[in-house]
């Protein structure tokens, strides 16, 4: 969803954190100039990874908030290339974990080796010490071995036997999952898709942009390939520069006003939604609306925080934070429906 307006920003302005005043057109200055290494990344995915626009856009987001993705969409969709070639193009090690019923933990974060000649146990890492780490169909795995990452996606570290060992930075995980099929799955543990930034509903591509894809499968050229134009440091940077985008006291009371009617539906006129819903988002939520509508801000060149940027991220931070009723289900309510209606009743600034 694209700012249906970009206000002209204050001069400066009282500060959320009770500082002194922030000069909002210099800051606006400086992420103009700090953010234009998003075109160029985009532009490199743009060559390999054909629509999905909106997918490409949330992995920058999640990548400059220091956030998690989970994406749900049949095979086919580049789910996989989308994160392999956002490796490539900052030059950053990726490792791909192909989940199944039988694998195990020490699978995922390593584990202690004897080694004859030392005769002593020494450790050997696993896939997940990378900077980026595909879970692909992260639901195929039974909750011990998805409960290996909670430790990696919330601490930024990994415990094997008495050492513990900080993973690289950036560390992004990407976990996908396919929702037609049921048999041999698992459903992810609250805990676990709550430590996700954002939820991502891909779609099928268009019927052009499906030419160009088949045309880039079959070309004689060979498939495109990105070029590497950032490293993980400009990455690390980037994310210092999103904190400082502006955010009004307004727009956090309305961000604040969002995650609550998840909770309390009827104090917003949504009395209909309280046997819909069974939990809301947690305060996590709020963080995570935050960080998303700043990085969001960001992308789009800008250096402060308006409604619009809320609502556009807000269906993928909250849509698998809102617990569904029986009834939602056998009215076939979706949590898309809850947000739209929260969207339409919470007052905007």
């Amino acid at each position: 969803m694209e700012e249906a307006h970009t206000p002209t920003p204050p001069l400066s302005s009282a500060s959320s954190e009770g500082s002194t005043d922030v000069d909002i057109r210099a800051l606006n200055e400086k992420i103009q100039k700090e953010s234009s290494f998003v075109d160029l990344l985009t532009m490199e995915m743009d060559k390999v990874i054909i629509g999905q626009k909106h997918m490409t856009e949330r992995l920058l987001i999640g990548l400059l908030s220091n956030g998690h993705v989970l994406l749900e969409g049949v095979p086919g969709l580049a789910k996989t290339l989308a994160i392999n070639t956002l490796a490539k193009a900052i030059d950053a090690k990726f490792s791909r974990v192909q989940f199944t019923p039988d694998l195990l933990p020490a699978d995922i974060i390593g584990t202690m080796i004897y080694n004859q000649k030392q005769e002593a146990f020494t450790v050997k890492k696993g896939p997940i010490f990378a900077n980026f780490v595909l879970a692909d169909e992260i639901n195929r795995a039974p909750a011990k071995v998805q409960s290996a990452l909670l430790e990696a996606m919330q601490e930024r570290q990994i415990t094997i036997g008495e050492e513990t060992f900080h993973l690289p930075e950036p560390f992004l995980v990407l976990a996908t999952q396919n929702p037609i099929e049921q048999e041999g799955t698992y459903p992810l543990p609250e805990a676990q898709v709550d430590r996700f930034m954002l939820k991502v509903v891909l779609d099928y591509p268009k019927k052009e942009e499906e030419k160009i894809i088949i045309r880039n499968n079959i070309s004689k050229a060979g498939f495109p390939k990105p070029n590497r134009v950032l490293k993980p440091e400009d990455i690390l940077k980037a994310r210092n520069v999103v904190r400082e985008v502006y955010m009004d006291e307004k727009i956090e009371q309305y961000i604040v006003n969002i995650v609550d009617a998840t909770r309390h539906p009827e104090d917003y006129n949504l009395a209909e939604y309280k046997n819909l819903i069974t939990f809301g988002g947690s305060p996590r939520a709020s963080i995570n609306l935050a960080l998303a509508s700043k990085a969001y801000a960001f992308i789009k060149r800008r250096g402060y925080v308006i409604p619009e940027d809320v609502r556009a991220i807000c269906h993928d931070v909250l849509r698998h934070r809102i617990g569904l009723s029986y009834e939602a289900e056998a009215e076939n309510i979706t949590s898309t429906d809850i947000i739209n209606g929260i969207l339409n009743n919470v007052e905007i600034p």
